[in-house]
């Protein structure tokens, strides 16, 4: 009963996206009369930051992806994870990924669309790494954390460029300032920031290697971001910016030969995989890469192969990663050489990946063949390198078929194997997704001209709108496009034929491979471990002596600058000592006594105490000038430290100095830093003081304190509102060492039990 009413609750997470897809669906027929909706909120006014959200056709088919396939990858995961001790946590994961990710292609703001790109990237950090007692897991959800999240730093940058090169953060206005911005002297430098961006986020070479480590994720996590969603954010990216960077020399040569030489790179190692999902990764790369280089194009077929090769891809390859998610949880191996004739036990599995890898392969009636037709239609015209960029799309493609015919093939027919578990259909909820999916890939390649209209003319109309249409046909004529159609599939029987040495030529070569990504990537983890060992080994060895010694010298490089400054000021500077009353004179007496007795004092006790002194001298001099506030402040502070650290020292042996500190030269070397750095903070100060003072800081939060924050305190104002993160901070840093603290009491407490 129990396992019962956890299905249930973790299946009624589904209604969520199919919620969501309901809505867009409702949306597609404005989308295909080319109305769009834009939705504005006032997010940051005073920096001119809205939260601004269109829906049009791109986004629209993106959302469709995204939800569609989320209801299936949610029914499958209820299932596929019963019993995890973290179920819950997993779909409260999964709904926030996908509800950034509907976010990001949503955003029409380049702020927002940001933040949004961020969130795909923590949430999917949390579920690559969601077995988090695997080291290994850890490990490859760190590295893509990494590679994304530093490509997402990058692509800020350019964010921020755009908009002080526009002055608008609105995506749909810069699409109307393109020629400016192409015109301008950042663009350049735009252009790299946002490719950068794009090309860690859907892994193009050379960023390509963190996408099969991530396969160590939960299949649902692999079927859902790392084929149909997550990596596809790089892609949406290049489609939505294309009218505002796109057409350059620099843009079309870039994504041609970038997204090329990825996808012959994916393809090449697909094939010398055993591990079935790894084999789907490296296709994955594949496929991204094919999508980078179509939108290098700028001719109504390559854009429109681009949009077409979207949802083809995400479509076969989630079905995929589904099917084999059922294959290793039903017979506990992912090896292809481990299993066969699993049609006998799994024919709802089998079905479903027929038909996804049909698709896959191209094979006519199915999606996947109208994809790959306009596909070469497309790279037959693109206007750079187009012999480069048909070959490649020819040779990808060509070793695409046979990873289809392996994984549709070799699992399921010939004799069946003896494998770690019994083999067995899965529920209902696993396999329902893999053959709902691979159904639309037969019923979608039968209907081409209302996918066309539908679904694929109003995205490329939403980021190329001077287009003239394309339409999709289930047969095109005998054309160049037919021709290479066929010989991919030719040309992929032939590599299926000698796929068992193929893959061993592969694996071999990947071995003596001297560089690689993930070379480069360990070889920068450990370059970087290394030198913050040697950094903390000098400025963390423990020694206060050495910290003080270390921030005081930092602090006495300020005085070029106060030369520099009195370059211009002039000395001598004024020292209005005459004027200074009696009782403060006292005051400084009593404080330089208080100095000398910390100095000479071989006591602990009489040194702190002597400290507070000082600090008390301090306290009464800022209530002799007007701060009571400030004056009660440090006088708490000193009482209290007074006290807890009278408290420590009494529980601590008696005081003997570091020999390097009791030597002469150490102390006197203590007494010229001291002095020197004394000498130079009253200079700064008197500095200060001596100059004219702008207040222009001061009249306004004396202006705005009471109309804008509603507090009459000026102070307190400052430190709440207008210094709310740098308070914040402060808060957690004082929280944090207070948790550090009670921590190391309690491990005490627990050892002397």
């Amino acid at each position: 009963m129990q396992r019962l009413n956890t299905n249930v609750g973790a299946r009624l997470t589904a209604l969520l996206p199919l919620i969501l897809f309901a809505a867009l669906c409702a949306q597609v027929p404005a989308m295909v009369a080319g109305n769009a909706v834009s939705l504005s909120w006032a997010w940051v006014p005073s920096m001119g930051v809205n939260a601004d959200f269109a829906i049009d056709g791109l986004s629209v088919l993106f959302g469709l992806i995204v939800s569609g396939i989320g209801v299936f990858v949610v029914l499958f995961a209820t299932d596929y994870l019963h019993g995890h001790r973290h179920y819950f946590r997993f779909f409260t994961f999964l709904h926030l990924f996908l509800l950034s990710m509907l976010g990001l292609v949503f955003s029409d703001n380049l702020i927002t669309l940001f933040v949004f790109w961020e969130l795909t990237t923590v949430f999917s950090y949390l579920l690559i790494g969601f077995e988090n007692e695997n080291k290994t897991a850890r490990n490859n959800a760190r590295q893509a954390l990494l590679v994304t999240g530093a490509g997402g730093l990058v692509l800020l940058i350019g964010f921020l460029m755009l908009g002080s090169v526009t002055g608008t953060y609105r995506i749909s206005a810069l699409s109307e300032a393109a020629g400016a911005i192409q015109g301008h002297a950042l663009y350049p430098i735009i252009l790299v920031t946002v490719l950068i961006g794009a090309f860690t986020k859907s892994a193009q070479f050379p960023f390509h290697f963190w996408l099969p480590n991530a396969m160590t994720a939960p299949t649902p996590v692999s079927a859902f971001l790392h084929s149909a969603t997550m990596v596809k954010a790089g892609i949406y990216l290049l489609a939505r910016f294309h009218p505002i960077l796109g057409g350059t020399p620099g843009w079309m040569a870039t994504l041609v030969l970038v997204g090329g030489t990825t996808a012959l790179w994916g393809a090449f190692l697909s094939v010398g995989q055993s591990d079935l999902k790894r084999m789907l990764a490296y296709t994955t790369i594949m496929a991204l890469g094919i999508l980078t280089m179509l939108l290098g194009g700028q001719t109504s077929a390559t854009l429109t192969a681009a949009a077409t090769f979207v949802l083809v891809h995400s479509l076969y390859k989630s079905a995929l990663f589904l099917a084999v998610g059922i294959i290793d949880h039903e017979t506990g191996t992912r090896d292809v050489a481990q299993i066969g004739g699993l049609i006998r036990t799994m024919p709802a599995t089998a079905f479903g990946v027929a038909t996804a890898a049909l698709s896959m392969a191209g094979f006519p009636l199915f999606l996947g063949f109208i994809g790959k037709e306009i596909m070469y239609k497309g790279v037959l015209t693109e206007e750079m390198f187009p012999a480069f960029a048909t070959t490649a799309a020819l040779l990808s493609n060509a070793l695409m078929t046979a990873v289809a015919g392996i994984i549709a093939i070799r699992p399921f027919l010939g004799q069946p194997r003896s494998t770690p578990k019994p083999p067995h259909e899965a529920p209902v909820g696993m396999w329902l997704g893999p053959a709902v999916i691979g159904s639309m890939c037969l019923v979608f390649g039968i209907i081409p001209d209302w996918v066309g209209r539908h679904l694929i003319q109003p995205a490329v109309s939403a980021f190329h709108p001077t287009m003239e249409s394309v339409q999709l046909n289930l047969f095109h004529g005998f054309n160049e496009a037919l021709l290479l159609s066929m010989v991919t599939l030719g040309l992929g029987t032939g590599v299926y034929l000698v796929r068992r040495p193929l893959r061993q030529w592969i694996a071999s070569l990947g071995r003596q491979m001297p560089v690689s990504g993930q070379k480069v990537f360990d070889s920068v983890m450990a370059a970087t471990a290394k030198t913050a060992e040697m950094v903390t080994r000098v400025v963390q060895n423990g020694s206060l002596h050495r910290y003080l010694l270390t921030i005081i010298s930092i602090c006495t490089l300020t005085s070029a600058g106060l030369w520099a400054w009195n370059a211009t000021t002039g000395f001598p500077i004024p020292m209005p000592l005459r004027s200074l009353p009696l009782s403060q004179w006292l005051l400084v007496a009593l404080i330089a006594a208080a100095v000398g007795v910390v100095v000479t004092a071989r006591s602990r006790v009489l040194a702190v105490c002597a400290l507070g002194v000082v600090g008390s001298g301090a306290a009464l001099i800022f209530l002799v000038y007007g701060a009571p506030d400030l004056a009660l402040t440090q006088l708490l502070v000193e009482t209290l430290t007074l006290i807890i650290v009278s408290i420590i020292l009494l529980r601590l042996p008696a005081f003997q100095p570091l020999p390097t500190v009791a030597a002469p030269r150490g102390r006197w070397f203590d007494l010229l830093v001291a002095v020197s750095t004394g000498i130079l903070m009253a200079g700064l100060t008197m500095a200060v003081t001596t100059g004219p003072i702008d207040r222009s800081l001061t009249d306004f939060f004396e202006r705005n304190s009471y109309v804008l924050a509603h507090g009459r305190n000026v102070v307190n104002v400052i430190l709440v509102d207008f210094r709310s993160l740098d308070t914040l901070g402060e808060i957690v840093v004082v929280a944090t060492a207070g948790l550090a603290g009670f921590s190391l009491i309690a491990k005490r407490k627990t050892r002397a039990q």
